[in-house]
């Protein structure tokens, strides 16, 4: 009667890896338990999603390497891998929410979210916009509900917004990155896209972990220039910043619970450290308590069915 935060399979957005291929499934080794899934098979694990509750899907590419160049140029194929896969989805189930990833590293040879030069390695905000513009245009026509900008670029925001709404998807919305930190737990996501950077690093566009105001300057931005929602990534080691973003704004608040966070807990849990079961339902208790109203979590599937079993 008095619990005041109460996790439901509707609070979770599913982060789903897609590959090439026909009838196959991947484990990823550095993720127990997540999976790699062929175009045709990602359709049944959505299936399953859906019978437990999860409605929300954040479908990832793993690109095949001879695709990638330094423009990213695969993005924007509506025949390709990732489009094509969104598009069917949405065919097959209307009712679910598509959330698409907009940034560079999936389909960029030199694996950053923007556009580097050649000459000096920098990342280049402005042209980066250009493409970014219109990968997101791609993914509305696709059947995108929900574009998530994790590149990090200034501007992006605006840009998007302005680009979609020229060609008519008004309806789609933003779920900005507001304040996505350059963090030693995305390892396993990059292991699952073969997305690392060639060379560098990632700290010249993404957020110091030290940092706790930087959040909110980010926070006011990307509600200036249009974005419907924001996102804090990664969550665990984030709390605080998920509550002082939450406290800062009327938008609905997400979190990224990252393929780190989830690894570190499985490992323990095969190794008998913690239980694995009371741990994953107890950080995902503490995301949605420090004021996410929504999470992205690898977890997802599995949470939705403890919670089915009450």
């Amino acid at each position: 009667m008095v619990q005041e935060t109460r996790l439901t399979a509707h609070d979770f957005i599913y982060p789903i890896f897609i590959t090439e291929g026909q009838n196959q499934t991947e484990e990823i080794k550095s993720m127990p338990g997540i999976m790699r899934f062929t175009a045709d098979r990602v359709i049944d694990e959505i299936g399953q999603c859906v019978e437990l509750g999860v409605k929300a899907f954040a479908p990832f590419p793993n690109i095949n390497e001879v695709l990638k160049d330094p423009m990213a140029r695969e993005s924007t194929n509506l025949e390709g891998l990732y489009l094509k896969t969104v598009a069917d989805i949405k065919r097959q189930f209307p009712e679910v929410v598509l959330m698409t990833d907009v940034a560079m590293d999936p389909y960029s040879s030199d694996g950053h979210d923007g556009v580097v030069d050649p000459d000096s390695g920098e990342i280049l905000n402005d042209p980066s916009l250009e493409v970014l513009g219109q990968m997101a245009l791609a993914q509305a026509r696709a059947g995108a509900d929900i574009i998530g900008p994790s590149d990090m670029m200034d501007g992006r925001v605006a840009w998007i917004r302005r680009i979609l709404d020229e060609n008519g998807f008004q309806h789609v919305s933003i779920m900005s990155y507001t304040a996505k930190y350059a963090s030693a737990f995305y390892g396993p996501f990059r292991d699952a896209l073969s997305s690392a950077p060639k060379k560098g690093d990632k700290k010249s566009y993404q957020m110091n972990p030290a940092n706790r105001l930087e959040a909110l300057r980010e926070l006011a931005l990307d509600e200036a220039e249009g974005a419907d929602m924001v996102m804090i990534k990664p969550a665990l080691s984030y709390l605080d910043i998920i509550r002082e973003v939450k406290n800062h704004t009327h938008l609905p608040v997400t979190a990224y619970n990252v393929s780190g966070e989830y690894a570190m807990i499985k490992a323990a849990a095969q190794n008998g450290w913690v239980d694995g079961e009371r741990t994953m339902m107890e950080v995902l208790t503490s995301i949605k308590r420090a004021g996410a109203d929504a999470i992205l979590t690898y977890f997802a599937k599995e949470a939705a069915e403890v919670l089915r079993r009450g």
